[in-house]
């Protein structure tokens, strides 16, 4: 029997891909919900490769992106920069310590906070990025959920 066989038996890690392709179809809105659950049920029981091939003959095949590459990591505007909080905490600490040697004052130290929270602030707009994330992350996994 070729390799390329319809008749080649194939195991969980087969059927889970064949779920991912079709749960990016679904996503691609090439197929209705009843499609997507009669196509998920033919998967799930599906015992060789030719099985699997009937459930994809009338979608196009998946496009490979081309990989991208690790470049320089770039900061938004308006974020903290680690080559100035890092030293003005150093500095904040040293300054909290030879003050409260000096006065013998223990709010000194609270300098150090105030200093980390004024240089290493979050900008505003940071919070409605990670909820912006979070919307994403939960619609992905209801994604998921259906498609499983």
């Amino acid at each position: 029997m070729a390799a390329d066989s319809p008749d080649i038996r194939i195991g969980t890690a087969e059927r889970e891909q064949a779920m991912q392709r079709l749960s990016d179809h679904f996503a691609a809105g090439r197929l209705s919900v009843a499609e997507f659950d009669e196509r998920s049920g033919v998967v799930a029981a599906a015992v060789t490769r030719g099985d699997l091939a009937k459930v994809f003959t009338d979608l196009p095949e998946p496009v490979v992106a081309p990989p991208v590459s690790a470049g320089p990591v770039q900061r938004r505007p308006g974020g903290p920069r680690p080559e100035v909080v890092v030293p003005a905490v150093g500095i904040a600490v040293v300054l909290a310590v030879v003050l409260f040697l000096a006065t013998h004052l223990w709010f000194w130290f609270l300098l150090i906070p105030v200093i980390v929270l004024a240089r290493a602030g979050r900008s505003p707009n940071d919070r409605e990025h990670r909820r912006r994330e979070h919307r994403e992350y939960r619609r992905r996994e209801r994604r998921e959920r259906r498609g499983h």
